[in-house]
């Protein structure tokens, strides 16, 4: 059963509506707020009523859609003070480049802008998805208006690319539904790597024997991908090495894709030097083929199979946890293992052999492939577990351990 992370969990989103095509996008944004653990509260302007009701996004709100600064519902008359003031955020998806010009401009004539305007901005962030046309997009006036927006303190969470209702291709998009709600949920998280660069390896890798055949693993990166998500929301500049894996690249992660342990230790030495945390999940193959066959190796009647000769490969972690930075102290090391039988006495070997900080132990068996996990945390202090949980979760908790664990840290 795959397990969902309620990121947004006691949370309230204003999420206000502006007029656009891409207001049919925002009933799904709306349904994955909830999903998320947050309660919604819909604002929407008169234009936004002609693309997409209110009755639809009071249905999948669970709450009245406010639309006139005038609502009679409020008993002091004063929606856009009340309203305004119950939110931990305001998001407004789809922004129009009309509505983006109203914010700039101070205009308040409507319930929208208007409890935009009157919102305490030091609590309640505004965050915009825009939506508009490649060439509104591109016009010097709207990235004026961009730019100014963001200088008077909103946060513009960026567009899409690619084919418009307008039957034309370009910038302007407004982001996904899956998109947005990462951008909000990595915002409300804690910049607790704000200022630091981690480089994360995941997945398998795969060791060519011919053409058609290789070794490989289980593991199917998801882990690791969680971890680079979590660390990308805690603040940091994330480069990720990925084995072959079918995930999508988290948004504002840096992806190299590798498939041998040769090109994952080539890539990991190639982006170490700039990083500050290095967290090798990747489940590496220790050993690979000592030659690669140009052609598919072909049984020849003898009912025998092939004799195979293997070679060990370079050790990723130990290369990167001895070099001079990490044993000077500025690139924190940390080592997953992945056992299939007695984790803590392997676990505890393995991070001394490495002579790593941090080592996280898991069971193979029981994570390879899987939404969850549980996690065993080794340091030079003992053990701490972490219970099973989706991996996302898991890898927040993560990433709080080793920002508590760096140099300077406080908590922030």
């Amino acid at each position: 059963m795959q397990h969902v992370t309620q990121d947004l969990s006691g949370k309230h989103i204003l999420l206000g509506l502006t007029g656009g095509i891409a207001c049919y996008k925002s009933a799904e944004l709306c349904r994955l707020f909830i999903k998320a653990g947050a309660t919604v509260q819909v604002v929407m302007t008169e234009a936004a009523e002609q693309f997409i009701t209110p009755v639809t996004m009071q249905a999948l709100s669970g709450r009245p859609v406010y639309g006139s600064q005038w609502d009679a519902r409020e008993p002091n008359a004063m929606p856009h003070i009340n309203l305004s003031r119950e939110a931990d955020a305001i998001v407004l998806a789809p922004a129009s480049a009309d509505f983006i010009a109203r914010l700039v401009q101070g205009r308040s004539d409507e319930l929208l802008s208007l409890l935009c305007l009157a919102r305490p901005a030091d609590r309640v962030p505004l965050l915009l998805a825009p939506a508009m046309n490649r060439e509104m997009w591109s016009h010097p006036a709207t990235q004026r208006n961009l730019m100014q927006v963001a200088a008077d303190g909103a946060h513009v969470l960026g567009v899409g690319s690619g084919w418009q209702a307008c039957g034309e291709t370009g910038d302007g998009r407004m982001l996904e539904p899956a998109q947005l709600l990462d951008d909000v949920t990595a915002f409300f998280q804690p910049k607790l790597l704000a200022g630091q660069h981690v480089l994360v390896t995941a997945g398998p890798t795969f060791e060519a024997l011919d053409p058609i055949r290789g070794i490989t693993n289980h593991s199917s990166g998801k882990m690791g991908f969680s971890i680079a998500r979590a660390a990308r929301d805690a603040g940091a500049e994330v480069t990720l090495v990925a084995g072959p894996v079918h995930l999508p690249t988290p948004r504002g992660v840096a992806r190299i894709d590798v498939t041998s342990a040769a090109e994952m230790l080539d890539a990991t030495l190639m982006a170490a030097p700039r990083a500050t945390v290095f967290i090798a999940t990747a489940a590496v193959a220790d050993w690979r083929p000592a030659a690669h066959s140009a052609h598919k190796i072909k049984k020849d009647g003898s009912g025998q199979p092939p004799v195979l000769h293997f070679v060990e490969n370079t050790d990723i972690l130990l290369t990167v946890a001895q070099s001079a930075r990490a044993q000077s102290g500025k690139l924190f090391c940390v080592g997953f293992a992945a056992e299939s039988e007695n984790l803590v006495e392997h676990a505890k070997a393995k991070r001394e052999r490495k002579g790593i900080p941090l080592l996280v132990g898991n069971i193979g068996p029981l994570t390879f492939g899987q939404d969850d996990n549980a996690l065993l945390l080794v340091d030079a202090n003992g053990l701490r577990e972490l219970p099973r949980a989706p991996k996302l979760a898991l890898a927040r908790e993560l990433v709080t351990e080793i920002a508590a664990r760096l140099p300077g840290w406080s908590a922030r």
